[in-house]
């Protein structure tokens, strides 16, 4: 079975592997590991950018003819400060993508559901093509899509935790009864992690910390790539059902005479 290109607001995507900057050592480094991820999307915080300047450190080394910046509102704590944050951001740029973050929790980062559908339902009524990080809440995916959203960013774990998909069950809801695409996004540290979001049904993934951090940015993002790879080629195989008992790969009687 073919799957489909991945579409999200009318924007056809032939990655699936979405790849954050933040961590990284330096400009060239990110852009070693954007190349080897073969990503199309990546993700930008806006308050670590200054956008008014072209030779900002991150900005000079991403081409905008090449990938689609998803900036995003890390920091903000609460719906105001986020609507606040897109529409500087895209009066200074003309971006209307987003990544909604609304994350008051200094701790563990994690989102707020009340506040983060507060501003969607605002930036989806000016414009802006929402993709909003929530927890991993069927409830509020649903309400998130219903408000006009173009994907659900699903966590894993928190942010920066490399703790992999400890929300399993949530997402394979969240995909079940998605309408819009969903992205795993938080807390993926190995590619076996990224194949394991792709078993549980999801369109996509986002990936930062573990690329930035590793020994070998640009090699590790190789490795998140293959893993997508591998992923989806299973997909499209049709992976064999699960059993309760042992069942022989090979027949026991008869195959001697």
């Amino acid at each position: 079975m073919e799957l489909k290109t991945l579409v999200i607001a009318g924007r056809e995507l032939r990655s699936r592997l979405f790849l954050g900057t933040g961590k990284f050592s330096g400009g060239a480094a990110m852009a070693a590991a954007l190349e080897a991820s073969g990503a199309e999307v990546v993700t930008v915080a806006l308050r670590r950018v200054d956008l008014a300047d072209p030779q900002d450190d991150i900005l000079a080394h991403i081409d905008a003819a090449k990938y689609l910046i998803l900036p995003n509102t890390s920091g903000a704590r609460d719906a105001d400060e986020a609507v606040r944050i897109a529409r500087l951001a895209r009066e200074a740029t003309g971006w209307h993508w987003l990544k909604l973050e609304v994350t008051p929790d200094p701790a563990y980062l994690l989102p707020d559901p009340v506040e983060t559908l507060r501003a969607a339902a605002l930036l989806v009524k000016e414009g802006f093509v929402v993709l909003p990080y929530i927890n991993a809440d069927p409830v509020l995916a649903k309400r998130l899509q219903d408000a006009g959203c173009a994907a659900v960013m699903p966590l894993g774990s928190p942010i920066g935790s490399g703790r992999g998909i400890r929300t399993a069950d949530q997402i394979r809801i969240i995909v079940e009864q998605a309408a819009v695409p969903v992205v795993v996004d938080a807390g993926l540290g190995l590619p076996s992690h990224v194949c394991e979001a792709f078993e549980l049904g999801a369109d996509a993934v986002l990936v930062n910390t573990a690329v930035a951090v590793a020994g070998d940015p640009a090699a590790m993002a190789g490795a998140f790539r293959l893993a997508v790879d591998a992923a989806l080629l299973a997909r499209r195989a049709g992976p064999m059902p699960e059993g309760e008992r042992a069942q022989a790969s090979s027949p026991l009687t008869g195959f001697l005479r």
